[in-house]
């Protein structure tokens, strides 16, 4: 077989990669998803093709020997994306890192190098492959020279294959005629002018039939069409130039890479650190074999194995006299398996829990411990108060949790794991679980692995969290986060920990009853819908479900995928009104989702004994700072729909000594708007007690408010809530049916009318632009890579998310602060009551009936006066016997 080299055009892989994917940054600030795809491309073809040599090309900046004859040559293209631009000297020293060589050479493009070196290999005997994203290097193809061009399409790189006979195939001519179709055609990204009038079908023609374009001139008197031959007389000098721009020079003296590229050359640990740099974590995980992942020998670290009754006495000893410590529960899959401890001095002690050790005769022995003196830092404070709690002990002492900073310092990544932290405040780097028993294996094959290991992951979690706490108090202190932390994050998870462990009761008689009402409606809309439809089909089929609408019946308004029509919710919600069976439609996914997802699904998740479900709660989600729950999902139980609303009554208190009272902010959002614009209008209007909606109709439209009519009212409503997500003239004329002319001019209206909400907008996007963040008015951040995106609809995401991410977080720390306080209070005046549920702007709480007076009132306090804004925060407080009652 002979050798293999491929030959890549680097400015064209990086350039697609670029556009293909969203805007990606580093902690630095620096925009790496052009690198990060343009590696994915190549690994992707380089375990395709297995070559032996490897080389990429470049493009200088300045002009080549093109321009000499024409100046205006490539004068059409835009200029480089400022986001792209400093992407490409960091790959060239990435490549160089990875030992693949690359060349770049003055005067000349990256084409000419990529077909010069093509022909060297042809000449060595080498099989070559070149790859590029343009089709310029057809003309390089041939028997032994495969041209390979990548293609983004959904997320997934496709690549279509060129040898000579492919290209001849396709385009009927063969490679070195395919400079003559190109020399007739142009090319407008290179601002090749071909000949006028000539496009590529005509060109292909003439070629096919011709050949070449000097056969083509010699017959210029027989050429047909009269208008090509016409054109092609008054600008054949044109066309000739065009043929030497479009003609690839593969006579450069370049010399062939010399050393064969294999993985463990490519990525050496000097190429994995600048990975590591420019944060790839998929592609180090991939390919790193370095040896620092695994651990170090435990003979070397201070860290003890305790996993028998008689081996605690060092670890009791350093928990008597600890001022600091680090704690750390081993939970896998709901199971404890062990704790981990680490003190400054005495090092780390990992407890695996066994017959001989359980963790109820550990804790009865430690109890002590958790309300000394000693000041606690976790990994994970919720879970490990849950935890305690449960096996009776209340940690009172924690001070610090690493995965609540982890969060707060960047609330854009997936997972805070011990692994994470370590990496990107310690600069260690630890295996995972998954890197220690195997991808693909159950995490509690942990109790498998050889006591070594067990304890070094175990004593790396409460080292990690023990490190890593002064570097991150130190950062969170430089962001002004500190507030944010101590106050307000810190408490609510211990404030989830409690929600978390008392839960909410279920009235599994009315679940039920509720489930056999849904079944039955949804049986009806099916048999009205196979009725309307004239088939029985299955209604769950995205596929059926639009064959039958779109085809079968005709109804305009389809929208064609690779796998037939969509029958998305945004197609359907159009057509519901003019449409009766999408109306049913839209109706049965409605309820069968309900079924689904809360009848079946709480069910399914409710404890046998209490009748109660436990959610989790997640504190480190969402970028905004909103909690999101986990089985079941509470934060979306449905509200907007008269049935979704019914589903409300399933919940009550856990006894009959108790009710539920419910307290929800109103109109936090526009409120905080109020506040952050220091609009005088909207100020007056929250002061004096108006109707915020009803107002702005009579602001906008001038009139007096008690003139305007419901429908004024709820349009006025739509552009106030649309205006925090930073609505466009589009979208609001689709909400409200009025046409985009009207809507936009109701928007310019609104800020006439509102003129320090536009400058807030417009100051928050500027301000976002040049911080590369959106921050709230406690310091919460959200990076936005987006908004300095030079892709529009990139761009216009990133800036509505500028607009709106002050607002919702500023609203969600609100209720952070609500809920520690109204939980502290609760807790200071030693009441039975206790919160049991928080969904967005709402608490809902569950209370002794000989309570419900003072906790009424202590709820509206301290929800209205958890922060002082410029214009009054309202909490509306009511109870009920469900919690659609108090609601």
């Amino acid at each position: 077989m002979p050798e293999k080299i491929m030959l890549v055009d680097g400015n064209s892989i990086i350039n697609r990669a670029f556009y293909a994917l969203p805007a990606l940054t580093n902690k630095n600030g620096e925009y790496t998803n052009g690198i990060f795809g343009f590696l994915n491309i190549i690994i992707k073809l380089f375990e395709e093709e297995n070559p032996d040599y490897l080389g990429v090309a470049f493009d200088l900046p300045g002009k080549t020997f093109r321009h000499e004859q024409f100046d205006e040559y490539k004068g059409t293209r835009k200029a480089m994306p400022m986001e792209l631009r400093p992407q490409i000297p960091m790959l060239k020293e990435l490549l160089k890192k990875m030992n693949i060589p690359v060349y770049e050479l003055e005067g000349y493009e990256a084409d000419d190098i990529l077909g010069s070196l093509a022909k060297s290999s042809q000449k060595n005997g080498l099989e070559t492959v070149l790859v590029s994203g343009d089709r310029d290097l057809l003309q390089i193809a041939s028997e032994d020279i495969k041209i390979r061009i990548p293609k983004t399409k959904g997320g997934k790189t496709e690549v279509e294959d060129y040898y000579e006979k492919d290209v001849m195939e396709k385009y009927g001519v063969t490679p070195k005629e395919f400079i003559d179709v190109k020399a007739l055609m142009g090319d407008s990204s290179d601002n090749i002018p071909g000949v006028p009038g000539i496009g590529e079908k005509t060109a292909l023609k003439i070629i096919q039939e011709y050949k070449s374009l000097e056969n083509a001139y010699e017959n210029i008197a027989s050429l047909k069409p009269k208008k090509a031959s016409e054109n092609m007389l008054e600008f054949k000098e044109q066309a000739f130039m065009s043929k030497f721009l479009a003609e690839i020079n593969t006579e450069l003296n370049l010399s062939l890479p010399e050393e064969k590229c294999q993985y463990e050359n490519i990525f050496n640990p000097e190429a994995l650190s600048e990975m590591e740099r420019l944060e790839f974590k998929s592609l180090i995980k991939k390919f790193d074999k370095r040896e620092a992942p695994k651990p170090e020998d435990p003979s070397k670290l201070n860290f003890t194995f305790i996993k028998e009754k008689g081996q605690t006495d060092s670890l009791l000893k350093a928990m008597e006299k600890a001022r600091t410590c680090a704690l750390s529960f081993i939970e896998i899959d709901g199971l404890c398996l062990g704790a981990s401890f680490y003190f400054e001095e005495e090092g780390g002690f990992f407890i695996e829990f066994n017959e001989e050790l359980t963790l109820k005769e550990f804790l009865s022995e430690t109890k002590f411990f958790y309300d000394s003196q000693c000041e606690i830092i976790t990994l994970d404070s919720k879970n490990t108060i849950v935890l305690l709690y449960k096996n009776g002990i209340a940690i009172e002492n924690i001070i610090f949790d690493a995965i609540l900073g982890g969060y707060i310092l960047n609330a854009s990544i997936s997972s805070y794991t011990y692994d994470y932290i370590g990496e990107k405040y310690l600069n260690e780097r630890f295996p995972s679980l998954e890197d220690l028993i195997g991808k693909g294996k159950s995490k509690l094959d942990f109790r498998t692995l050889d006591d070594n290991t067990k304890l070094l992951y175990g004593c790396r979690q409460s080292y990690t969290a023990f490190k890593a706490f002064p570097i991150m108090k130190a950062l969170l202190k430089e962001n002004q986060q500190e507030e944010l932390y101590y106050e307000i994050e810190l408490p609510t998870a211990r404030v989830l920990a409690f929600i978390e462990i008392y839960g909410i009761k279920v009235d599994k008689n009315a679940l039920i009853d509720f489930d056999k009402l849904l079944t039955e409606d949804i049986n009806k809309l099916t048999e009205e819908i196979y009725e309307m439809t004239g088939e029985v089909f299955n209604i769950n089929s995205p596929s059926q479900l639009g064959n039958i609408l779109f085809g079968k019946l005709g109804i305009k308004g389809g929208k064609r995928t690779k796998t037939g029509y969509s029958t998305a919710v945004d197609v359907l919600e159009p057509l519901r009104f003019d449409y009766p069976v999408v109306e049913k439609i839209l109706n049965y996914r409605t309820l069968s989702k309900l079924k689904s997802t809360y009848c079946d699904g709480l069910l399914a998740v409710m404890d046998k004994e209490t009748e109660k479900i436990y959610s989790t709660f997640n504190q480190t989600v969402t970028a905004t700072g909103r909690l999101s729950s986990t089985e079941p999902n509470l934060q979306n139980i449905p509200i907007r729909t008269e049935i979704g609303r019914e589903l409300r009554k399933v919940f009550i208190p856990s006894s009959d000594e108790y009710i539920l009272v419910d307290a929800d902010y109103s109109q936090i959002e526009l409120r905080i708007l109020a506040h952050i614009s220091e609009d005088e209008a909207m100020i007056k209007a929250y002061r004096t007690g108006e109707d915020i909606h009803r107002f702005t109709a009579s602001q906008v439209l001038h009139k007096a408010p008690e003139d305007v009519t419901s429908f004024e009212r709820n349009s006025a409503k739509a552009v106030n809530f649309g205006i925090v997500y930073g609505i466009g003239a589009y979208s609001l004329s689709q909400d409200l049916g009025i046409s985009v002319k009207e809507a936009d001019d109701y928007i310019s209206a609104y800020f006439s009318k509102y003129p320090k909400v536009k400058a807030y907008m417009d100051r928050t996007i500027a301000d976002a632009k040049k911080n590369g963040y959106a921050k709230t008015m406690f310091g919460r951040r959200r990076e936005i890579p987006e908004i300095s995106s030079s892709n529009f609809n990139t761009r216009s995401f990133g800036e509505r998310v500028a607009m709106n991410m002050p607002i919702q977080g500023s609203a969600a720390d609100i209720i952070k602060i609500a809920m520690v306080k109204v939980f502290n209070r609760l807790k200071k005046e030693n009441l039975a009551s206790r919160i049991i549920l928080q969904v967005h702007d709402e608490l809902l709480l569950e209370v002794k009936k000989d309570e419900k007076e003072i906790v009424e009132k202590l709820l509206k306090e301290e929800m209205e006066n958890a922060v002082k804004l410029l214009v009054p925060l309202v909490a509306d407080v009511h109870s009920g016997e469900t919690w659609f009652d108090a609601k």
